[in-house]
C-alpha cells in the first residue's frame, strides 16, 4: 500500500513540474517583443485617455492587473462615484446618466442594456466580450504588455498546480509511513518520499525567482509599467482609490457599499 502512495506522489510531482515548464516555454514563445512606442498624443483607442498616468490609462492598468472583469469593476465604480450609476449591495447596477464619456463607458452602458438595470456579474461577462475591450487587449498584447490568450491561464495556474502537488506529496509521505509494514525502515521510506518533494519545491523556488509575479494578464514588461501597489501616480487625473481598485481589486475598496456590490452575485 505504501508503494502506491509513493507512486502517486512521484506522478503528481513530475506532471505538475512538466506542466510548469511547458507553460513557461509557451509564454516565452508567444509573448511578442515590445512594439515601438506611440508618438506623443496618439492613442488608437481613446478609452480611458482622460485617466492616463505612468504611461498607461486607468483601464489599461485594470486590464493588466485583473483582465476584463477588473476593467469592468473599475468603470462601474468610476461611473458610480460620478453619480452616473447606482451600484446596489445586492449586486445590481442601475443607470442614472445614459451618456458615456469614452468608449469603455459606452460599452458598459451597452452591457447593462436598454432596461437600464442589470446584475453586475452579467455586466462583467458582457463587457469582457465587447469589441472595445478586445481591441484594448489585442493592443496591449501587440505592445508586449499583456499575455496572449493562447497561453492564458499559463504560469500562474501551473505554479498553483505545483503548490498543490507539494501538499499532495506531503500527504502521501505521511500515508506511506502510516501504512508501512511493521519493522520497515522509516528513514529509507522518508528518503524515497523526499525525492518528489525536492522536485516540487525546487521547481517552485525557480518559478518564484525567475517568473514571479505569476500574472495571467501582464507580461514582465507589463508588470514593470504598472505603478506600485498603494501608490498613486503623480498625475492628478488618476484618483488614488481607482488606481488601487485597478491594481488590487474590489477588496481594496474602502467604501463598504461599493465593496459589497462588487462582491455580490446579485439578488
Amino acid at each position: 500500500m505504501w508503494l502506491s502512495f509513493l507512486l502517486v506522489a512521484c506522478s503528481a510531482a513530475v506532471l505538475s513540474c512538466a506542466l510548469l515548464c511547458r507553460a513557461a516555454v509557451a509564454a516565452a514563445r508567444a509573448t511578442p517583443g515590445p512594439a515601438p512606442r506611440r508618438a506623443p498624443g496618439t492613442v488608437p483607442d481613446r478609452a480611458g485617455a482622460d485617466h492616463r498616468g505612468s504611461g498607461l490609462t486607468l483601464y489599461e492598468m485594470a486590464y493588466l492587473s485583473g483582465g476584463p472583469h477588473r476593467l469592468a469593476d473599475v468603470v462601474l465604480v468610476l461611473m458610480a462615484q460620478q453619480r452616473r450609476l447606482l451600484l446596489a449591495d445586492t449586486g445590481w447596477a442601475t443607470v442614472v446618466d445614459p451618456v458615456g464619456k469614452d468608449a469603455v463607458e459606452r460599452a458598459a452602458l451597452t452591457a447593462i442594456g436598454p432596461e437600464g438595470q442589470r446584475r453586475i456579474p452579467a455586466i462583467r461577462d458582457a463587457l469582457a466580450g465587447d469589441d472595445t475591450v478586445r481591441e484594448m487587449g489585442d493592443r496591449l498584447v501587440t505592445d508586449g504588455l499583456a499575455v496572449p490568450a493562447a497561453v492564458r491561464p499559463g504560469v500562474g495556474g501551473a505554479v498553483r498546480l505545483v503548490q498543490g502537488a507539494t501538499v499532495l506529496v506531503l500527504l502521501c509521505a505521511a500515508a506511506s509511513c502510516w501504512t508501512a509494514p511493521a519493522g520497515a525502515d522509516t528513514g529509507l521510506l522518508l528518503a524515497w518520499c523526499s525525492l518528489p518533494l525536492i522536485i516540487t519545491l525546487g521547481s517552485w523556488a525557480v518559478a518564484r525567482f525567475e517568473l514571479h509575479p505569476y500574472s495571467d494578464w501582464a507580461t514582465t514588461a507589463g508588470e514593470r509599467r504598472l505603478p506600485r501597489t498603494g501608490r498613486s501616480p503623480a498625475s492628478p487625473a488618476l484618483p488614488a482609490s481607482l488606481v488601487t481598485l485597478a491594481l488590487r481589486g474590489p477588496a481594496a475598496l474602502t467604501d463598504p457599499a461599493l465593496r459589497a456590490a462588487l462582491h455580490s452575485s446579485g439578488a
